[in-house]
């Protein structure tokens, strides 16, 4: 989508501090880190939000988790854990309009978010 930011940044257009990167995904540190191991992990594919994942491109979540398990793990946050989180629209706190997840780690993870 020509108007999209990640889909910029997945297709080179905007520099980002890649974290892993493979023919498929994206990874990338967040540039307002909430965590101290703060990595957006996004599909070069543009799907909007979660509600649009379907039986055509449903692999890539599964992907992405993968991706996730091997950056925590090469980042040092795989043992003490960390957190996945995926906003759907408005309400869920979406503010980029292109399927992402943070990959939070590094610190204890608070309950319930905020």
């Amino acid at each position: 989508m020509a108007d999209c930011i990640f889909c910029k940044i997945a297709n080179g257009e905007i520099p980002s501090n890649k974290a892993y990167e493979d023919d498929k995904v994206l990874a990338f540190y967040d540039l307002d880190p909430q965590a101290p191991t703060h990595v957006l992990i996004i599909p070069k594919e543009h799907i909007a939000s979660a509600n649009d994942i379907n039986e055509e491109n449903a692999s890539i979540v599964a992907h992405i988790f993968t991706v996730a398990a091997k950056i925590a793990k090469d980042l040092g946050i795989a043992e003490d854990g960390y957190r996945i989180v995926n906003n759907c629209g408005d309400n869920g706190g979406q503010t980029v309009k292109h399927l992402h997840f943070h990959l939070l780690g590094g610190r204890s993870m608070a309950w319930p978010p905020g």
